[in-house]
């Protein structure tokens, strides 16, 4: 059973926005840290956003500051990717992660410090 599940990607074209959601497979990710992480074909994974398990701290990739807003509700058990002014360079599978330790606010902009992940959502823009 993949631990977490992605949702909200397609195709919008380049200017336009969407919106991702990250929800755990049956278990609460409400005391995690959680993180987005693309992949775009051919490159290696890499950091977009963070949010400690408060909610209180987030952290962006210089890429997506000021476009790009992670946010959270924790009634819901879902981590939110607001993507808005979308570029080309933006198409990536954007994947969902979160560390093994609860409450963890280490580097995190490493994908080697998240435990569990996602399978990714497709988000394709076109110029």
């Amino acid at each position: 059973q993949v631990p977490l599940v992605e949702s909200g990607g397609g195709l919008v074209q380049a200017g336009g926005s969407l919106s991702l959601s990250c929800t755990a497979n049956g278990r609460p990710i409400t005391r995690y840290a959680v993180g987005w992480f693309r992949q775009a074909q051919g490159k290696e994974r890499e950091f977009v956003a963070a949010i400690t398990w408060s909610g209180s701290n987030t952290h962006y990739a210089d890429s997506v500051k000021g476009r790009f807003t992670i946010s959270r509700d924790n009634t819901k058990n879902t981590v939110y990717l607001q993507m808005n002014s979308l570029k080309a360079d933006d198409t990536a599978l954007y994947f969902c992660a979160h560390p093994a330790e609860r409450y963890w606010s280490g580097r995190v902009y490493y994908p080697d410090e998240y435990r569990f992940w996602g399978q990714g959502t497709q988000v394709t823009v076109s110029s």
